[in-house]
């Protein structure tokens, strides 16, 4: 029985996975049997496919899973896999369990040592729930809207010619903040505040914080720093690159080109994403992951 053709009351969660990972021909299959022997229909992503034997169960497209409704999903990878998962479920409000395999993941944090005892947690409701804000960030090119995106750690426009740096006007609320010339600028989340902006010299912000962070990538004038602003704030950026294109990434993994006079928009997604948390703080989190001192 399928996830979406199951009974009333069945429990469903559902299996997202890197893709080229080669330990996950062991440890997907383990899942998926853990999952089912508790009775839980469970649906995967063709990148899970991949590493399941004959008799997987059903496969959908990464971008349909919550359409399916799981519990919660499972997403075995790096950061990577579990940004591009929450934008997938985000906004249907389905918890998603980052399992570490090895990266330094600031959001997958459950080691694989602490897998089973995880889902044993969510699977008995012992498992806490922490929501993270978003950015919902838009292209316009001469007033109309070209491209809509959401974004969990942040949104980067970039110079795109290897040479030359990028000329960009900022506004928050509508006034003017600066030109910046620089290789690029960086609109973070809370979450985001530990992944490319902390690169760009920009600061950690604790993820309930309300704010975003804008952060040049080296800037022209050394006096231009990154700027922490309230996320019910408007940020737009305007490409003034001349007949140089920018490049607009969304968590580093969806791009597209930004021609002269382009708007970028941002501004507070109007959900958040759910991840499945156990008892560690985010303060042990940079210990572990930043390698800080301890006690």
């Amino acid at each position: 029985m399928t996830a979406h053709t199951a009974g009333a009351g069945a429990r469903s969660a559902a299996i997202i996975s890197k893709p080229a990972k080669p330990e996950l021909s062991r440890i997907a299959p383990e899942v998926l049997q853990w999952l089912r022997d508790r009775h839980y229909n469970v649906v995967i992503d063709p990148e899970t496919a991949v590493y399941m034997p004959d008799g997987v169960p059903e496969v959908v497209p990464r971008d349909q899973i919550a359409t399916r409704g799981p519990e919660f999903v499972v997403v075995l990878g790096g950061d990577g896999t579990l940004l591009s998962a929450a934008r997938a479920v985000a906004s249907a409000g389905i918890p998603v369990l980052g399992v570490n395999l090895g990266s330094l993941g600031f959001l997958t944090e459950v080691p694989l040592s602490e897998l089973y005892p995880t889902l044993e947690a969510i699977a008995e409701g012992r498992c806490s729930v922490e929501s993270r804000s978003m950015l919902h960030c838009r292209l316009e090119r001469a007033g109309q809207c070209v491209a809509e995106h959401r974004a969990l750690n942040d949104v980067v426009v970039n110079k795109s010619a290897i040479a030359r740096l990028a000329n960009f006007d900022l506004y928050i609320d509508q006034v003017f903040v600066s030109n910046y010339k620089a290789d690029g600028l960086i609109v973070s989340t809370p979450t985001g505040s530990t992944a490319y902006s902390l690169a760009a010299g920009g600061p950690i912000l604790v993820p309930s914080v309300e704010a975003f962070v804008i952060t040049p990538v080296s800037p022209h004038a050394l006096t231009h720093r990154a700027l922490v602003v309230r996320d019910g704030s408007e940020i737009v950026i305007e490409n003034k690159s001349g007949e140089e294109d920018a490049f607009l990434s969304i968590d580093g993994q969806i791009g597209m080109p930004v021609l002269e006079g382009d708007l970028v928009r941002c501004r507070k997604c109007e959900y958040r994403v759910k991840l499945l948390r156990m008892r560690k703080t985010f303060f042990e989190v940079l210990r572990t992951k930043l390698k800080w001192g301890q006690r």
